[in-house]
C-alpha cells in the first residue's frame, strides 16, 4: 500500500509520514466501516455502538485573508463504552505554509444519551476537556468571538500559549422520513484565565440519497451516499451575547460510505461575514472496528 500526497493547486496539503502510513495500513485491514452522517461540526444523537472503536482522520484547509495557507489534522479515537455513553480522544496538529508544522494539543470528549429509545426529539449531553495551543487549526467548533484574526497568528506566537477549557453542548436531534435534523447549543469556559463564558451553535440537516438498499451488491449505489448542510458560528459571551463581532459558516457536506471500507466525507464551509474565513475545506476518513475487546481476549488464549 502506498501513502499519497494530496495537492491543492500547486501546494502540498499533506505530506506522507510513517505514522499515517502505519495508521492507513492498520485501518485498511478492518472489515467494517462507519455508517455516519456527513456532519463535521454538528452532532446528532447517534452514539458509537458498545465496544466498537471508530478511528478517523479529519483535516481542515484554508487561507485566511492576509494570512498563510494552513492544514489542520486531527486524529479521532471514538469508543462505545456503553449504549448510553461514548468517549473520544482527539490529537491535533497543523502545518502552516511559510511557517512550521507543530502539535497543537488534545481533547477528551464524553457524550451521554439519557433516553435510549428514539423519540421525536433525542437529547444528548456533551462534555469535553480541551488542552490546546492558540496555534490550533482544527476548527471543530466556533464559539464566542472567534474570528479570522485568530488564524493569522504565527506558530511561534500561538504555540506556547495553552488554553485549557471545558466545553459543554446540549444536542437535540430528530429523525423523520429519512431526514436528520440536529441542533447544538455550545457553552465554553476557559479554565486558566478569567474570561467570561462563551457561546456558540451548530445546526445540521442531512439525508441518505436513497432509503432502500438496491437488490444487488453495489459500491456507487445511492444508498451509500448521504448529503446535507451545516450552519454554525459564535454567539458571543456572557459580557456580550449575540451576533456582534462573531463568525459564521454555511457548509454543504457529502459522505460516501464505501461498502466494507471507510467512510469518506467532504465539506466546503463558506464564511458568511467579514469575521469569517472565506472558505474552509474539510475532509474526513473514518473506519469502524467492531467488538475490539474480543480481539484482546482471543490474543490472550
Amino acid at each position: 500500500m502506498r501513502c499519497i500526497y494530496i495537492y491543492w493547486g500547486h501546494k502540498s496539503i499533506m505530506k506522507p509520514s510513517a505514522i499515517l502510513c502505519f495508521l492507513a495500513v492498520f485501518l485498511w485491514a478492518a472489515v467494517c466501516h462507519a455508517q455516519e452522517k456527513p456532519y463535521f461540526v454538528t452532532y446528532s444523537h447517534d452514539l458509537e455502538e458498545p465496544d466498537n472503536l471508530e478511528i478517523a482522520l479529519k483535516t481542515t484547509q484554508a487561507t485566511p485573508k492576509y494570512g498563510n495557507f494552513f492544514t489542520g489534522a486531527t486524529l479521532e479515537l471514538e469508543y462505545g463504552a456503553k449504549g448510553w455513553w461514548t468517549t473520544e480522544v482527539y490529537l491535533s496538529g497543523q502545518h502552516t505554509s511559510n511557517d512550521s508544522t507543530i502539535f497543537t494539543g488534545y481533547r477528551w470528549e464524553n457524550r451521554f444519551r439519557p433516553l435510549l429509545h428514539d423519540h421525536f426529539i433525542n437529547p444528548v449531553l456533551y462534555f469535553e476537556y480541551e488542552n490546546l495551543s492558540r496555534a490550533d487549526r482544527s476548527l471543530l467548533e466556533v464559539t464566542g468571538h472567534d474570528s479570522v484574526a485568530d488564524l493569522r497568528l504565527t506558530n511561534a506566537q500561538g504555540r506556547f500559549e495553552t488554553e485549557r477549557s471545558l466545553e459543554m453542548k446540549l444536542i437535540l436531534s430528530s429523525n423523520a422520513k429519512g431526514w436528520n435534523i440536529s441542533e447544538n447549543f455550545v457553552v465554553e469556559k476557559d479554565l486558566n484565565e478569567s474570561e467570561p463564558w462563551e457561546f456558540g451553535y451548530a445546526l445540521g440537516v442531512s439525508r441518505p440519497l436513497a432509503l432502500a438498499a438496491s437488490g444487488k451488491p453495489c459500491v456507487f449505489c445511492r444508498e451509500n451516499f448521504s448529503a446535507g448542510a451545516e450552519l454554525y458560528g459564535g454567539l458571543g459571551d456572557l459580557d456580550g451575547f449575540g451576533l456582534k463581532a462573531t463568525s459564521h459558516y454555511l457548509a454543504p457536506a457529502v459522505a460516501f460510505n464505501i461498502p466494507r471500507g471507510p467512510t469518506v466525507s467532504f465539506s466546503p464551509g463558506f464564511g458568511l461575514n467579514a469575521n469569517s474565513v472565506g472558505v474552509i475545506y474539510r475532509v474526513k476518513v473514518s473506519y469502524e472496528l467492531q467488538q475490539i475487546s474480543g480481539w484482546f481476549r482471543r490474543g490472550s488464549r
